[in-house]
């Protein structure tokens, strides 16, 4: 038998159709965690989750291995919650969501291709003879998960849409410091563009590094230079040197740290399933949640502060 908050939100559904996490809670107005556990434990509600899950590294949890998006971010966003005894009206409501994920990233793609262009374009002006360099993306894009979701730009805390452009450049080893410093300057001059046009209100977080610090970031001796070694690993080549980008990788792979890397995903998967398992059981309070890091997502900067 249902109870009174699941019974709303069926009374919900049956109105307006199979709704996302987010336009249940818009809704119903029930607390996240409350709404969670009532849509996973209804056995007339079906949540279909959408997209994928992958490696996300954090302080909070042991042994730094999570799966993002969290718990309460895959409901809100990516998942979509209909009634069982109607499949059909789930099943196109899934094909909305899933195209519009898509949508969303494809635009943040070519946006950051284009931002990139338009930076490689102001460097061989300023620097004619300026060496190899290659541009990595990182982040939600690379996961087709992109989502525009309003949230705050972690240094002025505007509201910007959704996930950021995550951007890595690896330059030659042999780039000069005033070299180094135009091309920063470059960038950032486009991430203060693209944070201020009312247009585009898009948050870009980048790194500048030399190749020798992508190799002392392989001994992975650290949660920063494990962090930054995820994302180059998940990185894909968005323009540049296409050598420069190999040699990032089979340092990466050189090093084994690709089996690290699944190892930490092995180990994320059996503690979000453990953990999911601990809260619809109601062995966990409200506290005891919140530091968990698995319900609640966390914002990561620490490749990008």
């Amino acid at each position: 038998m249902a109870n009174s908050e699941q019974s709303r939100i069926i009374d919900l559904i049956a109105a307006q159709g199979p709704c996302t996490g987010l336009e249940l809670k818009k809704e119903s107005e029930l607390d996240s965690l409350a709404l969670w556990r009532a849509c996973k434990t209804s056995p007339e509600l079906q949540v279909r989750c959408l997209g994928r899950r992958y490696l996300r590294l954090d302080r909070r949890v042991d042994g730094f291995a999570r799966l993002s998006p969290s718990i309460l971010r895959e409901f809100l966003t990516y998942s979509v919650v209909g009634l069982i005894r109607e499949p059909v009206p789930l099943e196109k409501r899934c094909r909305q969501v899933i195209g519009r994920i898509h949508e969303i990233t494809r635009y943040k793609y070519d946006l950051a291709r284009q931002l990139v262009a338009e930076v490689m374009a102001e460097l061989r002006d300023e620097v004619p003879d300026s060496l190899p360099a290659c541009f990595i993306l990182a982040g939600d894009i690379v996961h087709d998960m992109a989502h525009d979701v309003p949230r705050p730009e972690h240094s002025s805390g505007k509201l910007v849409k959704g996930s950021d452009i995550d951007l890595v450049v690896v330059v030659d080893d042999l780039y000069s410091e005033s070299d180094l410093a135009r091309l920063d300057g470059i960038i950032y001059r486009k991430k203060y563009r693209l944070l201020i046009d009312p247009a585009v209100n898009e948050e870009l977080d980048y790194k500048v590094k030399r190749l020798a610090v992508v190799r002392k970031q392989a001994d992975f001796a650290d949660f920063p230079h494990m962090v930054a070694i995820k994302i180059l690993h998940e990185g894909l080549l968005l323009a540049g040197s296409e050598d420069l980008f190999d040699t990032v990788k089979a340092i990466i792979k050189n090093q084994g740290l690709l089996e690290k890397l699944d190892g930490l995903e092995e180990l994320a998967r059996s503690l979000r399933k453990q953990a999911e398992t601990d809260i619809l059981e109601g062995r966990l309070g409200p506290a005891e949640i919140k530091k968990m890091g698995f319900f609640y997502s966390a914002e990561e900067f620490e490749e990008f502060e």
